[in-house]
């Protein structure tokens, strides 16, 4: 039984698939259908005004909704996010920053969970794959670009990770780049759909080949650099549109020629190839495989810059930058006061000025934004082993970077300070 059916507010228990008539924009939950996993999500509901609400009695557990809602944590009576020890959290910042981050890690963790249903049934059953994925990628298309100016937010999310990790951030990253290079329509979906999908192949390697996390021996480095192929040969039976395929084929080819497979130059390389390749190197910069050191977003966007910057198309490395700001989310950072912050949120109007979670000696996190605050501002980036450990483990307990999008606040659009 499918049919969902009226139930009272009070008749509510955990397991139920339930689904609320109402908006996302007016609840705290990422979605507005899902399976109950605590009482702490019953008391939100209950706090919501609802006489009633819809149960699907005959819901199963294997739907993308199911897997979400069981991965997100139940917000709080107060609608604030529970704290994990994260900065990222930033429950200082009132009201509208605990909804944004709290919209932000639903959706985010929503698509994770979509990304691994994905890649567990599409050798099997590839339309259905690809079915799933559109869902996805639509939906965060057509949230992106109800916002007239965006963000990039960090987030803290520790169950999140591998491969499902990679592939959101650079779905997030590379729609963002290519709204900044007006892409549209069908073009930004198939954008979005070949980020996505860019390492699909991977289901098929060893895990110590795919998500290595040590040096990879010269015949195990051939084998994962297959990954190319055999992503476009599940997105050929997934029926993948063919600016799709070309996209994800080109995702490790560089315009130097130095990538692979086939090292193609700049010019042979397609608007969404091109934006894959330099936001696939950036995301594997910050959260490396094969035993590299990871790098801060600071220094991985100086590196794009400074040593490869022949790899890339020169407008969509200067947009990229342009997009990230000097210190990208993520960015550990002294302010002229001395203070140590992390980076949480950057717009391209104020990429010099942006949101910054500061360490206060004795009272904490304080949300501080750049942007609207007079005679402060960044003196320096750091690296992880320039702050003390106690410092560190409060700003930045988690080493992997991960981005969603967020509406730009008013505040700092009407803001017309530096940056």
């Amino acid at each position: 039984m499918n049919s969902p059916i009226p139930i009272a507010i009070d008749e509510i228990r955990v397991g139920m698939f339930i689904q609320l008539p109402l908006s996302w924009l007016h609840h705290p939950f990422p979605t507005s259908s899902f399976r109950i996993t605590s009482q702490e999500q019953i008391s939100t509901l209950r706090q919501l005004g609802l006489s009633t609400l819809s149960y699907l009695p005959g819901k199963g557990l294997s739907s993308g909704l199911d897997v979400a809602a069981g991965s997100t944590p139940a917000p709080t009576p107060n609608g604030q996010e529970e704290r994990s020890g994260s900065a990222t959290d930033d429950n200082s910042a009132g009201e509208e920053g605990v909804s944004a981050s709290e919209h932000c890690l639903g959706r985010y963790r929503l698509a994770a969970a979509t990304y691994d249903a994905v890649a567990d049934e599409v050798q099997q059953q590839a339309v259905a794959a690809r079915e799933r994925a559109e869902c996805l990628v639509r939906d965060c298309v057509e949230e992106l670009v109800e916002k007239e100016a965006c963000a990039i937010r960090l987030l803290s999310d520790t169950q999140s990770g591998g491969e499902a990790a990679h592939a959101v951030n650079v779905m997030v990253l590379a729609l963002l780049l290519g709204r900044t290079l007006q892409l549209q329509g069908s073009g930004l979906h198939d954008l979005g759909l070949a980020a996505l999908l860019h390492d699909i192949g991977k289901v098929t390697m060893p895990a110590h080949i795919g998500e290595s996390g040590a040096p990879l021996s010269a015949a195990e480095l051939q084998r994962y650099r297959s990954h190319v192929g055999e992503s476009v040969a599940l997105g050929q039976a997934m029926g993948l549109p063919s600016d799709v395929l070309i996209a994800i084929a080109q995702h490790h080819e560089m315009a130097d020629g130095s990538g692979y497979p086939l090292q193609l130059l700049g010019e042979d390389l397609s608007v969404a190839g091109r934006i894959l390749a330099l936001v696939n190197v950036y995301d594997r910069l910050c959260n490396p495989l094969q035993g590299a050191e990871p790098l801060t977003p600071h220094e991985a966007v100086s590196q794009l810059y400074a040593q490869r910057k022949g790899c890339f198309d020169p407008v969509v490395l200067e947009s990229f930058i342009r997009m990230m700001g000097v210190y990208p989310p993520g960015s550990l950072v002294e302010l002229v006061d001395g203070r140590l912050g992390l980076v949480v949120s950057v717009d391209a109007m104020h990429p010099l000025r942006p949101v910054v979670l500061v360490l206060e000696d004795g009272s904490g996190l304080q949300r501080l934004d750049l942007a609207r605050a007079e005679g402060t501002g960044i003196r320096r980036s750091l690296r992880p082993a320039q702050l003390p450990a106690a410092a560190l483990r409060t700003l930045l307990p988690h080493s992997r970077i991960q981005y969603y999008f967020e509406r730009a606040t008013a505040a700092a659009q009407e803001q017309g300070g530096p940056g």
